[in-house]
């Protein structure tokens, strides 16, 4: 946390780098990059300490053996090891693996090539000569510890956070997606109230891009997700994305945990989540609308049927004498007076209102 804190003071923030790479198109494996890096940054902060104790001990070690060694080949008055600080530029150095050589060959150096006597200023320490045995051992352990052990856990945690970052980048859904959608909602939701009207979840659902979108005509799609609806015919934020995520994914063991994730990710970014209670769904509206169009349609049929009826019955009591005083099909209501209306040969009576009108 320390580590993201002060990268995000410092430096650019990574959040930032990722969504200005999300423009460029083809940017796709540079932002797989910039992923695995990110991935990767406490994990190489770790071993960097442990590298710097390493050359601090070793360090400690060259001075106490090797602070008055001839300078000569790859030892001079910047490369050597008479302080901590040049000790630590030294070992530094044969991190890289290079120019451990010319350090190591002043160390090997035997009388006659160096003085044993010689005095040292501002030491007791007598004599300029260096000690091959705990040279060789000196430089093989810091060698095999520092660059082949340490330096190659960076280039090995690299490239595993690397192959993570591939393997997510492959999946059907990455979070690049996710904040598109979030993006695309402000936009729907300018006011934050993580709710949108029915009306406008078609269009939004087209302005989204793949995977989560859905092309119009997509009302038929909409419907069948029985997304969960509020009063006044509103959608919640979390309850579109869940639907759209599991078109993309389908039902599956992933697709559980992934659900479980992005409602902790949703409750962390937004504390103040409003709670509510859906009265109906998407499916279930357009059940009642069928359903009231059936019944509305069966009504007007009973009506038609009806008078049909009144209307043959008014017509051949005018044209056929002998079926004169038929009682009528329809003696009051509604249909009775449209018919004397309609063929006017009857005082409209002010009848009272059935149970059928």
């Amino acid at each position: 946390l320390l580590l993201a804190d002060l990268i995000e003071k410092y430096f650019v923030s990574p959040t930032l780098i990722g969504r200005v790479l999300r423009l460029i198109r083809g940017a796709k494996g540079i932002r797989t990059l910039l992923f695995a890096l990110m991935m990767s940054l406490p994990a190489l902060f770790n071993i960097g300490l442990l590298l710097f104790l390493i050359m601090f001990i070793f360090s400690i070690f060259g001075m106490s053996n090797f602070g008055y060694v001839k300078k000569e080949g790859g030892i001079n008055d910047m490369f050597n090891f008479e302080t901590f600080g040049n000790s630590i530029i030294c070992l530094f150095m044969i991190t890289t693996s290079a120019g451990w050589d010319g350090l190591l060959a002043p160390i090997l150096n035997s009388p006659p090539d160096c003085d044993p006597d010689v005095e040292n200023p501002g030491s007791s320490v007598r004599g300029n000569c260096g000690n091959a045995t705990v040279g060789i051992a000196f430089f093989c352990s810091y060698i095999v510890m520092s660059f082949l052990v340490v330096v190659n856990m960076y280039i090995a945690i690299i490239l595993e956070n690397f192959n993570v970052a591939t393997e997510e980048s492959s999946d059907p859904l990455c979070e690049d997606d996710f904040e598109m959608f979030y993006e695309t909602w402000e936009k729907f939701d300018p006011t934050a109230s993580q709710f949108i009207t029915y009306s406008k979840l078609s269009e939004f659902c087209d302005t989204l891009k793949d995977p989560l979108r859905i092309p119009k005509p997509n009302t038929l799609q909409l419907i069948t997700m029985d997304l969960p609806m509020v009063p006044g015919d509103k959608i919640h934020c979390l309850d579109i994305l869940l639907a759209l995520t599991a078109k993309v994914l389908g039902d599956s063991d992933q697709m559980d945990a992934m659900k479980a994730t992005m409602e902790e990710k949703f409750m962390a970014n937004n504390p103040s989540k409003i709670s509510y209670e859906p009265i109906t769904s998407t499916l279930k509206r357009k059940q009642e609308e069928v359903s009231a169009l059936i019944i509305q349609r069966a009504y007007r049929k009973h009506v038609l049927k009806r008078g049909l009826k009144q209307a043959s019955y008014m017509y051949r009591e005018k044209t056929d004498a002998k079926k004169r005083g038929e009682e009528a099909p329809e003696k009051v209501g509604m249909i009775a007076k449209k018919m004397r209306c309609l063929y006017g040969d009857q005082a409209i009576e002010d009848d009272k209102p059935s149970g059928f009108s």
